[in-house]
């Protein structure tokens, strides 16, 4: 998309789909199997057969591909023609020529994209709705993608006052050229090493320990994970209360959340009312 290409020139969008296809060199059966595992246990189904499932943002495809192992016939979109490149190599990879896997190339934001696509039993969209730049609409128009007694999926940035402004300061540096990138960089991923090493060692935890089971987190890679919060803009945030509070009052029910009280995101899980 050329306003996609546009805004990562002018600095006001990181670019995500670029770090997923680095991140796609390191995805390997383990990673597969923890992202499985984390589909498991928030969405508490032990198997997505016969399920219907969107992946809205899917950045590098790999819990598109988790759902499909798990089997769902699962509908993937991304706005960054990278992330989308991402997702349909790893369709290539494990479900070539699969008519139960569709990927396409499309916005959050497209209201008119959305509406010309079903309904779906299980809407996904993990860290991605904040970082439209118009997250509240984004967060409305997926609620509108699942079916009735259908099930919503979604991470939110937890919304930390005067921190959260500080970061988006930063992510914004980050994304306004080579010479901001490197010294964001060169400040912040040393003192997240640092910070690490601090806690480990207050806590009597072996400090490589961290990096070496780092992949049990939904099969991420630590690396990987902190460019793209280095880097991820646009960059909203919003409370737990007023996630939860948007999305009652569009007749959906709590099921299950793991907040935290840091700079990461929310997870909620929802039941459209039948």
């Amino acid at each position: 998309m050329a306003s996609h290409a546009v805004d990562i020139e002018k600095g006001d969008r990181f670019a995500f789909g670029k770090n997923w296809s680095r991140f796609l060199s390191v995805v390997d059966d383990e990673r597969i199997f923890e992202a499985e595992q984390s589909l498991y246990e928030m969405l508490a189904m032990e198997t997505l057969a016969g399920k219907s499932f969107l992946d809205i943002g899917c950045g590098s495809g790999l819990f598109s591909l988790a759902a499909r192992r798990l089997g769902a016939h699962v509908h993937s979109f991304d706005y960054d023609p990278l992330s989308v490149a991402c997702a349909s190599e790893l369709k290539r990879r494990y479900f070539p020529s699969d008519d139960d896997w569709a990927i396409e190339e499309g916005s959050a934001l497209d209201g008119q994209y959305l509406s010309s696509l079903s309904q779906f039993d299980i809407v996904y969209s993990w860290g991605v709705l904040h970082h439209t730049g118009r997250m509240w609409d984004a967060m409305a128009l997926a609620a509108e993608r699942v079916s009735d007694g259908g099930t919503l999926f979604i991470s939110i940035y937890n919304d930390q006052g005067r921190k959260s402004k500080f970061w988006r300061r930063v992510k914004h540096t980050f994304c306004s050229g080579p010479i901001r990138r490197a010294l964001v960089f060169g400040i912040f991923v040393p003192a997240l090493v640092s910070y690490g090493l601090v806690n480990d060692i207050a806590s009597g935890h072996n400090p490589f320990r961290r990096y070496r089971e780092y992949k049990r987190k939904r099969g991420m890679s630590v690396y990987y994970d902190w460019i793209d919060w280095l880097g991820g803009y646009p960059f909203e945030v919003a409370t737990p209360e007023r996630v939860v509070d948007f999305y009652s009052a569009r007749g959906f029910e709590l099921r299950t959340s793991t907040t935290t009280e840091s700079h990461g995101t929310n997870q909620f899980v929802f039941t459209k009312e039948d």
